[in-house]
């Protein structure tokens, strides 16, 4: 007999999803009974907040989307941060929620577990699309929107729910032998890459400012042609770490909370920023007031022009609009000046964080060549501006939690991972512990232990004179994951590369607690 949560299924393969995380609830029994005689890879987690992490770092590792499961009320509910972080880091995933039955939904109140009079509701100011099934005959479509919805420029959640009866009932729907799949992707209009080349080519010191909508949208290659035939200095935001070449001799990297590299930012006679709405981190602290003219290219329509005034504003995807900008500008002749301009600004940055040796060796332990994700921690801070390599965090949303099992969903894809988490935010993803043992997944763990939240304890001690919450009891964390059969092994600042790079060269899950106490760089 085929059910409902096997069209669900067969609906999801026939879309190309290989690996489905989740954690089963009462309400959504048949689909991971579905999950079990089907072909896709199922890859439980602990909690329905790691499931929904572990979707995101999925979808960040292949690049498409990852499809999740869980259960009604409580359990939908427990994925909303990492929805949230989905949302604003443009991570496409597709949520699938059981619901009540049929006959309580619409505000009847039956009385049923996990009743909510309208579950969907927390999800529209989230999710880019949320639907609810009424029957299965609307599962193949439903499911179809929700993964188009997902890939469309800008990417980010999608939800769809699915009511308890519906999943259980026999059905005679056959399987979706093909699901047409137009996801849009916003082009830019002629008229207005004319304007911005004629801008720029008129421009005596133009400077880019790339950010994570050009990395997503695999603008690279664009954005360093681009740069080199204007001779542009480029700097990217923390989303876009590896866009640009970091060692380029045109490249500022990431030093966006420093005044050196906003005073730069604001002096070219032209900027250009491509895919960033210029929030909070990436304006330094919306304290950047650029003097030139921006030209503006952002693909989610409610960024575009949001932190600035008076800007050539283009609607468009990254990739095809630095395209079309460096078909169409003119080529310069490299004189030099532009890299030594570079050359004196980095110069500066440097010399201004002199007494911080440690926090640059702890970075320079940690490899680029492999995934890593970050959890918010002072090390993850350090790294947005100092990391070389690309790398993931929660920087969309800021919660805690994430590095785990994002790293989880992101060994899922066959691909070795690194999480990296302070032991405050090590507490909200002990329980993938048992996951990265359960599956035997290639990640390593590294949990920076300081005692507390120590980055709050850096912002109470600076604005009150004493922190107050921020000193943590916590485990002893390399004996935690030993007792889940995993590996662990401690760490001084000293000898964390040789750890680093041992743990990472051993198959399966391992663990790796540096004991050390970095410090913040002072804000400028």
């Amino acid at each position: 007999m085929r059910t409902g949560g096997d069209l669900v299924v067969e609906t999801l393969a026939a879309l190309g999803a290989t690996t489905v995380f989740g954690e089963p609830g009462q309400h959504a029994l048949a689909l991971f009974d579905a999950l079990r005689r089907s072909s896709l890879r199922y890859v439980g987690c602990r909690t329905e907040l790691g499931v929904a992490f572990a979707a995101d770092g999925h979808a960040r590792a292949t690049g498409t989307v990852t499809p999740f499961m869980v259960s009604t009320g409580p359990g939908a509910l427990a994925t909303l941060p990492a929805l949230m972080e989905s949302r604003l880091a443009c991570a496409p995933v597709v949520g699938i929620s059981s619901q009540i039955p049929s006959d309580g939904l619409g505000g009847r109140r039956k009385g049923y577990l996990h009743e909510l009079p309208d579950q969907a509701a927390s999800f529209r100011g989230v999710a880019v699309s949320v639907q609810v099934v009424r029957s299965a005959a609307q599962i193949p479509s439903a499911l179809a929107q929700a993964w188009e919805a997902a890939l469309s420029v800008p990417q980010g959640p999608a939800w769809v729910e699915i009511p308890q009866d519906v999943l259980l009932a026999p059905t005679d729907v056959p399987p979706p032998a093909h699901l047409s799949v137009r996801p849009r992707t916003p082009l830019p209009r002629a008229e207005l890459v004319r304007q911005a080349a004629r801008a720029l080519d008129s421009a005596a010191n133009p400077v880019i400012l790339a950010g994570g909508g050009a990395s997503l949208s695999g603008a690279g290659p664009e954005l360093l042609a681009l740069a080199e035939r204007l001779r542009a200095p480029v700097a990217t935001t923390f989303a876009a770490k590896g866009v640009f070449p970091c060692e380029h001799p045109l490249s500022l990297r990431s030093w966006l909370e420093d005044r050196y590299v906003t005073d730069f930012l604001e002096q070219a006679d032209v900027l250009l920023v491509a895919g960033t709405g210029l929030g909070e981190l990436s304006s330094n602290y919306h304290t950047m007031r650029p003097k030139g003219r921006v030209i503006h290219i952002e693909a989610d329509l409610g960024k575009l022009e949001a932190n600035t005034s008076g800007s050539l504003a283009v609607h468009a995807d990254a990739k095809a609009t630095l395209g079309a900008l460096a078909a169409a500008v003119r080529p310069r002749e490299g004189d030099g000046r532009a890299e030594a301009a570079v050359a004196g600004v980095l110069r500066r940055v440097r010399d201004r964080l002199g007494g911080h040796e440690q926090e640059f060796a702890l970075l320079e332990a940690i490899p680029t060549g492999v995934l890593s994700f970050w959890d918010m921690t002072i090390l993850t801070y350090w790294a947005w501006s100092a990391f070389p390599g690309p790398m993931w965090s929660a920087q969309g949303a800021g919660g805690l939690g994430y590095a785990l099992p994002a790293a989880v969903g992101a060994a899922a894809s066959g691909r070795r991972a690194l999480a990296i988490s302070g032991d405050g935010g090590a507490m909200y993803g002990l329980a993938e512990l048992a996951t990265m043992r359960q599956h035997d997944l290639d990640v390593t763990w590294l949990i920076v232990d300081d005692g507390g939240y120590g980055i709050l304890r850096e912002y109470m001690t600076d604005a009150f004179g004493a922190p107050s919450g921020t000193e943590l009891v916590r485990p002893d964390f390399a004996d935690l994951a030993a007792s889940f059969g995993v590996p662990a092994r401690t760490a001084t600042p000293d000898s964390l590369a040789g750890q680093l790079t041992d743990a990472l060269g051993q198959p399966g899950p391992n663990v790796v607690v540096l004991r050390a106490r970095p410090r913040m760089f002072a804000q400028t």
